[in-house]
Formats: C-alpha cells, structure tokens, sequence
C-alpha cells in the first residue's frame, strides 16, 4: 500500500521515512492525501460551476508544496 500511496505522495513519503517514521505510520500520515491528491491531478475538480459542487472529501489539509504539484497540473491541461 505504501508504495501505491508513494507513487503519489513521493515527496511526502520519502521525507516521513527519512524522519524515521515506520511504513505503517507513513502509511497512516499520507493515505487520504495521496487518495484527494490524484483525483485532483487528475482533474476530477477541474471545471468545477462551484465550490459547493466540490464532494466533502475533495479537500485533505496539504502543504504548499502538494498544492503547487496541483495548480501546476492545472496550468499544463
């Protein structure tokens, strides 16, 4: 499952293993984000009427790098 999540989140959980974290806890951190995160990138909410069209689970707190990954997918489609 981990590395499913990483081919997703690779950022995200090449820098909790390095943090010492163990997989399941990696796995833990990381597996709605990378879930939210490939519907995103895969522009599932790219042409959204508006933010109350979004489903409940379109949104997972992410840091600024995760979200640049996103608008930068937006840009290129």
């Amino acid at each position: 499952h981990c590395l499913a999540v990483r081919a997703v989140c690779q950022r995200e959980i090449d820098c909790d293993r390095g943090n010492g974290y163990s997989w399941k806890i990696t796995l833990l951190r990381n597996y709605w984000k990378s879930k939210v995160k490939q519907e995103w990138l895969s522009g599932k909410y790219s042409n959204i009427p508006s933010p109350f069209s979004l489903p409940e689970k379109s949104m997972y707190p992410m840091d600024v790098d995760t979200w640049g990954e996103i608008l930068q997918a937006e840009l290129e489609r």
